[in-house]
C-alpha cells in the first residue's frame, strides 16, 4: 500500500494530495469565518465562542497540530509541483493566454504559487497576532476567560494592520477561486467543459463570500472605531 511520502512523490498522488488538503483547509476557512462573525452577536458571544475551544485542552490540540501539518502538506505540494512546472519550463512564457476549459490559465491560477506564500506567511502572523497577543482576563457568568474581543477591535484599530489583512484576504478570494475548481479537478480526473464551468463558477461565488466576510470585519470595525451599532457594548 502507498505511502503518504510515495504519494508526494508521484505526479497523480500530489494533484491528490493538493485537492485533499485543499478542500480540508476550504472546510476550516468557512468553520472560521462563522466563527468570526460571533463579533456581531451578544456582547460576550465571540469571547464564549473562543473561550469554548480553548476549553476543549488536549482535543485542542491535536486539532491543530493536525491543521498544521495539512497546512504544510498542502504548500509542500504545491511548491513541488511549481517547481516541477518550473523544471520543465524554465522560461516562462511573455504572454499567457487561455486555451479555455480545461486550462482555466488566469491570474488566479498562476498566482498560486504566491498567493499561497503570502496565506502561509500571513497565517503565522495571524496566529501570534490573536492566539498569542496580550489579552485581558475578564469574568462572564462566574468564568473567568480572554477578551479576545478587545484585542481584535484594538489591532482593527491599527490603518497598517487593516491594510496588510484586506490585502491578503484579497488573495486569499484569488486563491480560493482556482483552488476549488482545481481540488474538483484532481480528485475526480474531471475536467470537461460543462462541469468544469460550473464548478469554476462556484468556486468564484465561494471565493467572494469569503472573501467579503472576512474583509467586512476589520473594515467595519475601523470604519466605526469598534463601536459600531452591529457590535454590542
Amino acid at each position: 500500500m502507498p505511502s503518504l511520502v510515495d504519494a508526494a512523490r508521484s505526479q497523480v498522488g500530489r494533484k491528490i494530495l493538493s485537492g485533499i488538503t485543499g478542500i480540508l483547509l476550504g472546510i476550516f476557512i468557512i468553520f472560521h469565518l462563522i466563527g468570526n462573525l460571533t463579533l456581531f452577536g451578544s456582547e460576550q458571544a465571540f469571547n464564549i465562542y473562543s473561550h469554548t475551544l480553548e476549553s476543549m485542552g488536549i482535543f485542542l490540540y491535536l486539532f491543530e497540530i493536525g491543521l498544521v501539518l495539512v497546512f504544510l502538506v498542502h504548500a509542500y505540494i504545491g511548491v513541488a509541483i511549481w517547481l516541477r512546472k518550473r523544471k520543465r519550463r524554465p522560461v516562462g512564457y511573455e504572454k499567457y493566454s487561455s486555451m479555455g476549459d480545461p486550462s482555466k490559465q488566469t491570474f488566479s491560477s498562476r498566482s498560486m504559487i504566491f498567493t499561497g506564500i503570502i496565506l502561509l506567511i500571513f497565517t503565522v502572523t495571524h496566529v501570534a497576532t490573536f492566539k498569542y497577543g496580550d489579552t485581558q482576563m475578564i469574568t462572564v457568568d462566574g468564568t473567568q476567560m480572554k477578551d479576545l474581543k478587545a484585542l481584535v477591535i484594538n489591532t482593527f484599530q491599527n490603518p497598517w494592520y487593516v491594510i496588510y489583512y484586506i490585502v491578503v484576504m484579497i488573495l486569499l478570494g484569488f486563491h480560493l477561486r482556482h483552488g476549488a475548481w482545481s481540488a474538483f479537478t484532481s480528485l475526480t480526473m474531471k475536467g470537461g467543459t460543462k462541469t468544469s464551468a460550473v464548478v469554476y463558477t462556484v468556486g468564484t461565488i465561494f471565493a467572494v463570500l469569503m472573501a467579503v466576510g472576512f474583509l467586512f470585519i476589520p473594515l467595519y470595525i475601523y470604519a466605526t472605531g469598534g463601536t459600531g451599532a452591529l457590535i454590542a457594548s
